[in-house]
């Protein structure tokens, strides 16, 4: 007879294995979406040369990194320049642990929650990893050697500070609302009607500034191509710039969990199975990123900074103080 805390760390194993295989085929799957969908809207073709549609140009990629050559530079920092990759793309996988994505199955007798695990203040967790992803950007820029990653790093550094006090502050009024840090408890708060619908204004401060933190266009000055060269992983190659680009990606997928989840109600939805409802929501806030891409121009560095501290601060602080009063009235 398996005792109940083997089964259940059999069961912890197992759907840590299943959510990483599944983000990191996601996450390399989503380079070709992109790549495709940017083609559709840019009038040309995307690729299409790897099987048929281009579905096996993930997979050579993959090989092509793998197999090219790792260098790394003469005089830089060499254990600090190759740990730094790893940094960003564990933390992005390590914000996923407290993500709900259905609701819980009973299997064998046993009830499932899908998530990996329901932390009482997972949203403070999100937080905190969220903050640690800057020293990857910020060391690999300065361990390189290279006034153009250096130069990356403390753009990339003082972006995500900046937009994380905003980030945070939206989610304020999210908190309020279902009395809750864990993201089960406010999953279920939206039962009968997602907090987009009461708090739009949140949902616009969060989305913008997770943008910013996750450093997509019109947000993505640590590269700046034709300034920087390619900003914080100028001197990389091989599968460590691709690890680079695995946690930007993975982030891509995380952020639609995360609106999913604090605004649009979940896996909560009609008809369809609770997980499929969860993907589709995930799906959109994707497409609206790879939209974005396609759509807008790079900002200028003060008009991020000024986006950041003097438009969204202020507003998600008084939203912060409009939301109390509100609640307060109302019991």
């Amino acid at each position: 007879m398996i005792s109940t805390w083997l089964l259940g760390f059999i069961f912890l194993i197992a759907k840590l294995s299943i959510v990483i295989i599944v983000l990191l085929t996601l996450a390399a799957y989503l380079v070709w979406v992109e790549r495709k969908l940017l083609g559709r809207m840019q009038a040309r073709y995307g690729p299409n040369r790897a099987g048929k549609f281009g579905l096996l140009q993930p997979l050579v990629d993959l090989v092509k990194l793998v197999t090219k050559e790792d260098t790394v530079p003469e005089g830089a920092s060499r254990g600090v320049f190759l740990l730094a990759p790893g940094v960003v793309a564990a933390v992005a996988l390590l914000i996923f642990a407290v993500i709900p994505f259905g609701n819980a199955v009973t299997l064998w007798g046993r009830r499932i929650p899908l998530v990996i695990t329901d932390l009482n203040i997972g949203l403070l967790l999100i937080i905190a990893l969220s903050s640690i992803s800057v020293y990857g950007i910020a060391l690999g820029g300065w361990a390189s050697n290279s006034k153009y990653s250096l130069l990356g790093g403390i753009r990339g550094a003082a972006q995500m500070i900046s937009y994380e006090l905003p980030l945070g502050l939206s989610l304020v009024p999210v908190v309020m609302l279902a009395r809750s840090f864990s993201l089960v408890e406010i999953t279920d708060a939206q039962s009968r009607f997602p907090f987009i619908l009461v708090q739009p204004l949140s949902f616009i401060i969060f989305f913008i500034a997770a943008v910013a933190e996750i450093k997509r266009i019109p947000f993505d000055l640590p590269e700046a191509e034709n300034e920087l060269g390619a900003g914080y992983h100028t001197e990389y190659s091989g599968m460590r710039f691709g690890l680079f680009f695995l946690g930007e990606y993975i982030t891509m997928i995380i952020l639609g969990s995360l609106v999913a989840v604090f605004f649009l109600g979940g896996w909560h939805g009609p008809f369809l199975p609770p997980i499929i409802w969860f993907l589709l929501k995930v799906w959109v806030i994707v497409f609206i990123l790879i939209w974005f891409r396609a759509t807008f121009p790079r900002l200028r560095y003060d008009q991020l900074m000024n986006t950041g501290w003097k438009v969204l601060i202020p507003i998600a602080l008084l939203n912060i103080i409009v939301t109390g009063a509100l609640i307060l009235a109302k019991s």
